[in-house]
């Protein structure tokens, strides 16, 4: 079966007619926007019509262009020096922030109508977008003169963006030199840190220093990437008049601050449990003084569940049909079209993704496959995305954009399903590799990505009066590791260099993309739970909610299933959950 994905559904190549042709209407449809739109805001005699018109041409805009960039962008992540793909990214960004003048206008004219609810209950198309009106209206106190906003747009291409791609650049190129079985080799970055998964204690910690020491070859120049983004980030921020970057990010992800501090709370009382855990896995694997960074993801039980890729497609879509056959014909289509790059290769990035192209109705996945349980789970775990974004295909593309911390709900639902079905017929040694497993994965998305909130904290905090050395960025980051694993990790060994290896905080439209995970994976247990109890009835409100998820609220989400995440008694339940897993995996050793 072929691991590499197919794109020809977006374009054939760069050089097709289709390609070539949508480049131009492209440019044709924005030159057309701008000049219709700003004729019409120059008057407030038809306003629904006005409006219409604006929706109208919005959607036919986004859906051709973000096919263009969709096929650059997901050609670039696994040829990360195609040149062509660099290229044309470049000249579309370029393009789209000649919209920031019609966007500034039309959102300001929106402001001052007085009467916008009586107007959308009096237009089918304004009533289908009235979630994406009344955002609109409700974020023009945070927007800027015309001249402003479109400087800021432009300059971004140049700052921010540049920045952000130069860093992808450096981390999908970097070789990293290792010795195996007395053989020097350059392996990409992605190979090395799969090694954290081997059963060979020398091979894993062998990865783990030829991959920090690869890291001194880009640490001067991803610093400087970062510096250069965060220190715009803040820049737009004040003028925009923002408190701080993390109320901006919670006011974009519709979500609220008494919300985050009650899943903060609750996580935080649950790190006495993981630490339980990671002393526990420290002692059988032989550590005297926590465990060692490289030992984190290290199977300790006997059992090592490998797949063929064939086999990760028959054991998902199996056990998704256990939840619908919606979800598992859904699956079983992505591995049939190759909707999934899963192979690992020079030039690659790492890590996983899943891209849902709503102009076409598809998804593309992106992993990086070696044939553990693990990889099993993030494929599940992306497909998870990828159905999220089939639920909302019916859409209009401006009510498909859900934000982060919802974002992360179905993928991690589909990952409970996968490991749960592994459960079910587990021998007692594979029963105790698979909680480990589940485990250290749940220890990643709450006490590292409480660190990496931490370190993101501490990054803003000083980037206000100066730019940050690669010595200030590893010691936060070392300072944040110790903060929430305490005792639990090896001093001697943590990851200084976290902060290159994760592309989340090169994202200048995302930042504190951190603790959406942790959200994504207590609602997502919690919502399991419904399930447990309501059984089938359970699948078509889970439906329901998912195609919601782009124009409503968060808290509005999570209370069409009776969930209040305003509460720190829900965060709880759900971690109560995780901890309950751990005493078992205790009890098994």
């Amino acid at each position: 079966m072929d691991k590499t994905w197919s794109l020809k559904e977006l374009y054939s190549s760069f050089e097709a007619e289709e390609f070539k042709n949508d480049m131009v209407k492209c440019k044709e449809y924005i030159e057309e926007h701008k000049a219709k739109i700003m004729e019409a805001l120059k008057t407030h005699d038809n306003e629904v019509g006005v409006i219409e018109k604006y929706i109208e041409s919005e959607i036919r805009l986004y859906n051709i262009f973000s096919k263009l960039l969709e096929f650059a962008s997901l050609t670039l992540s696994v040829e990360a020096k195609n040149e062509k793909a660099m290229s044309i990214m470049e000249n579309l960004e370029n393009s789209f922030t000649e919209l920031t003048e019609v966007e500034v206008n039309f959102k300001k004219w929106l402001y001052e109508i007085k009467n916008l609810n009586e107007l959308i209950e009096g237009s089918k198309l304004l009533k289908e977008h009235e979630f994406f009106l009344k955002e609109l209206w409700e974020k023009n106190r945070y927007l800027l003169s015309e001249a402003e906003e479109v400087v800021i747009s432009k300059m971004k291409n140049t700052g921010s963006g540049a920045f952000s791609k130069l860093q992808n650049t450096l981390s999908s190129t970097l070789l990293v030199d290792i010795e195996l079985d007395g053989e020097k080799k350059q392996l990409p970055l992605p190979v090395v840190r799969n090694m954290a998964h081997n059963k060979n204690a020398e091979i894993r910690k062998t990865a783990y220093e030829a991959e920090l020491n690869s890291y001194k070859k880009i640490e001067e120049s991803s610093a400087a990437c970062l510096n250069g983004i965060k220190g715009e980030v803040i820049t737009v921020n004040k003028m925009r008049g923002y408190n701080s970057v993390l109320e901006e990010t919670l006011i974009n992800s519709r979500l609220d601050a008494e919300s985050l501090e009650a899943m903060f709370t609750a996580m935080r009382e649950s790190f006495p449990a993981f630490r339980r855990f990671y002393l526990k896995k420290a002692e059988i694997l032989g550590h005297k003084n926590g465990l060692p960074f490289y030992d984190l993801f290290a199977p300790s039980g006997e059992a090592h569940m490998s797949y063929t890729y064939e086999e990760a497609r028959e054991f998902i879509v199996k056990n998704f049909g256990t939840f619908s056959k919606a979800l598992a014909d859904f699956a079983d289509n992505a591995f049939e079209k190759r909707w999934i790059d899963a192979e690992p290769r020079e030039g690659k990035r790492g890590g996983a993704f899943c891209s849902n192209l709503h102009s076409i109705g598809e998804s593309r996945v992106l992993c990086n496959f070696s044939g553990s349980f693990s990889d099993v789970v993030t494929i599940a775990h992306e497909l998870g995305h990828g159905y999220h974004g089939n639920c909302l295909k019916d859409e209009s593309i401006l009510n498909s954009d859900y934000t982060m911390p919802i974002a992360e709900t179905a993928s991690i639902f589909c990952e409970t399903i996968v490991k749960n079905a592994v459960l079910k017929t587990a021998t007692k040694e594979q029963a105790y590799s698979v909680l480990e497993e589940s485990i250290s994965d749940a220890g990643q998305v709450i006490v590292d990505i409480y660190s990496r909130f931490l370190f993101e904290s501490e990054l803003f905090k000083r980037r206000e009066s100066s730019s940050l050395s690669v010595k200030e960025l590893k010691e936060i980051m070392i300072n944040a590791q110790k903060e929430a694993y305490g005792e639990a990790l090896d001093e001697n060994y943590l990851h200084p260099y976290m902060w290159i290896n994760k592309p989340h905080y090169y994202y200048a439209e995302r930042n504190f993309y951190n603790f959406p995970y942790a959200f994504g994976l207590l609602f997502s247990k919690g919502l399991y739970a419904e399930y447990v109890k309501r059984g089938q009835e359970f699948v078509k409100d889970y439906d329901k909610l998912l195609a919601m998820t782009g124009k409503m609220s968060i808290p509005e989400v999570t209370a069409m299933m009776g969930i209040d995440i305003h509460k720190v008694d829900f965060w709880r339940s759900s971690l109560k959950l995780i901890e309950e897993d751990i005493e078992k995996f205790i009890s098994l050793v």
